[in-house]
């Protein structure tokens, strides 16, 4: 791909990567958990599309006082290690970077911070469902609704080349109060009336 304003060749769409929301994401668990100063993230560091989210998550950590604690996945045999290695590091909390590895696993993720009580944010709303703490990312019935006009546009004539790869422009940020009661966290009452989804 030549650039995201012109891919060139046969190829365009939209993206559903924004490495800088990971920096959010850590903004958003110090303002629910007070005095939060380590924060363990689980990642896939074999998946070249984590590279960016990681750089970001590590200077948003500097700028936040933040110590990081990485565990690094790349097989549904290392979540088990994983999971000792983090328990050991006693962390405040776990950011999770978006991976088809880790998300498959994603009810075994959840499970280990529900037992061990460790708030959590994710990228997308499945994890809040499931009984993740938070979800910030994008919002994908507007990226589906996006696809569509390009669909649209090729199949007028329009030139995939042309076309420029799209990234999210509209972000959903829902909250599992039952999940914050468990951990005995109180949501700031900003935070609740700016989410788009409370789950109760």
């Amino acid at each position: 791909m030549a650039s995201l304003a012109r891919p060139g060749g046969n190829l365009t769409g939209l993206s559903s990567l924004a490495p800088e929301l990971s920096g959010k994401r850590l903004e958003l668990l110090k303002e629910v958990v007070p005095g939060m100063t380590r924060v363990a993230v689980l990642w896939n560091a074999a998946n070249p599309a984590n590279t960016a989210a990681w750089h970001e998550t590590q200077a948003a950590a500097r700028a936040l006082g933040l110590l990081l604690h990485a565990q690094d996945v790349r097989s549904p045999q290392a979540f088990k290690g994983a999971f000792a290695r983090t328990a050991q590091a006693h962390p405040d909390a776990l950011l999770v970077l978006q991976d088809s590895l880790i998300t498959m696993h994603r009810q075994h993720v959840v499970e280990f911070v529900t037992q061990r009580h460790l708030p959590s944010v994710f990228s997308v709303r499945e994890w809040v469902v499931t009984g993740g703490l938070m979800s910030y990312g994008p919002n994908f019935p507007d990226l589906n609704r996006r696809a569509a006009t390009y669909v649209d546009k090729i199949l007028k004539g329009a030139k995939p080349a042309d076309l420029p790869v799209e990234q999210p422009t509209k972000f959903e940020l829902v909250i599992n109060l039952k999940a914050a009661k468990a951990l005995r966290l109180t949501i700031p009452q900003w935070l609740l009336q700016r989410a788009d989804e409370v789950i109760r």
